[in-house]
Protein backbone atom coordinates (compact mmCIF):
# COMPACT_ATOMS: atom_id res chain seq x y z
CA UNK A 1 0.00 0.00 0.00
CA UNK A 2 1.04 3.57 -0.52
CA UNK A 3 0.30 6.01 2.32
CA UNK A 4 0.77 9.78 2.17
CA UNK A 5 3.17 11.13 4.78
CA UNK A 6 3.81 14.64 6.04
CA UNK A 7 7.37 15.63 6.94
CA UNK A 8 7.97 18.71 9.05
CA UNK A 9 11.21 20.33 10.16
CA UNK A 10 11.39 20.70 13.93
CA UNK A 11 13.92 22.55 16.08
CA UNK A 12 16.73 20.02 15.72
CA UNK A 13 15.34 17.21 13.58
CA UNK A 14 12.52 16.18 11.27
CA UNK A 15 9.22 14.55 12.15
CA UNK A 16 6.72 12.67 10.02
CA UNK A 17 3.17 11.48 10.40
CA UNK A 18 0.61 9.57 8.37
CA UNK A 19 -2.78 11.31 8.01
CA UNK A 20 -4.56 7.99 7.35
CA UNK A 21 -3.00 6.28 10.40
CA UNK A 22 -3.55 8.49 13.45
CA UNK A 23 -0.77 8.01 15.99
CA UNK A 24 1.72 6.73 13.44
CA UNK A 25 4.71 9.06 13.76
CA UNK A 26 8.49 9.05 13.43
CA UNK A 27 11.47 11.35 13.85
CA UNK A 28 14.92 11.52 12.31
CA UNK A 29 17.96 13.74 12.05
CA UNK A 30 17.56 14.09 8.27
CA UNK A 31 14.73 13.83 5.74
CA UNK A 32 16.18 10.54 4.51
CA UNK A 33 16.31 9.15 8.04
CA UNK A 34 12.75 10.18 8.90
CA UNK A 35 11.52 8.62 5.64
CA UNK A 36 13.09 5.29 6.61
CA UNK A 37 11.77 5.58 10.17
CA UNK A 38 8.20 6.32 9.03
CA UNK A 39 8.26 3.30 6.70
CA UNK A 40 9.15 1.12 9.69
CA UNK A 41 6.52 2.87 11.83
CA UNK A 42 3.83 2.23 9.21
CA UNK A 43 4.72 -1.47 8.99
CA UNK A 44 4.70 -1.75 12.80
CA UNK A 45 1.41 0.17 13.06
CA UNK A 46 -0.32 -2.02 10.45
CA UNK A 47 1.02 -5.20 12.07
CA UNK A 48 -0.34 -4.07 15.44
CA UNK A 49 -3.75 -3.31 13.96
CA UNK A 50 -3.92 -6.76 12.36
CA UNK A 51 -2.87 -8.44 15.62
CA UNK A 52 -5.69 -6.56 17.37
CA UNK A 53 -8.18 -7.79 14.77
CA UNK A 54 -8.54 -4.35 13.16
CA UNK A 55 -8.57 -4.07 9.39
CA UNK A 56 -6.06 -1.38 8.40
CA UNK A 57 -7.65 1.55 6.59
CA UNK A 58 -7.04 1.94 2.91
CA UNK A 59 -5.00 5.01 2.01
CA UNK A 60 -7.31 7.93 1.20
CA UNK A 61 -5.21 11.06 1.68
CA UNK A 62 -3.43 12.65 -1.23
CA UNK A 63 -0.83 15.36 -1.39
CA UNK A 64 -0.94 18.29 -3.76
CA UNK A 65 0.90 21.59 -3.92
CA UNK A 66 -0.63 24.92 -4.86
CA UNK A 67 1.17 28.08 -5.82
CA UNK A 68 0.25 31.45 -4.35
CA UNK A 69 1.78 34.89 -4.68
CA UNK A 70 4.12 35.52 -1.80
Amino acid sequence: MRYAIVIEQAAGNFSAYVPDLPGCIATGATVEEVEEEIKEAIAFHLEGMREDGITPPLPKSQVEYVEVAA
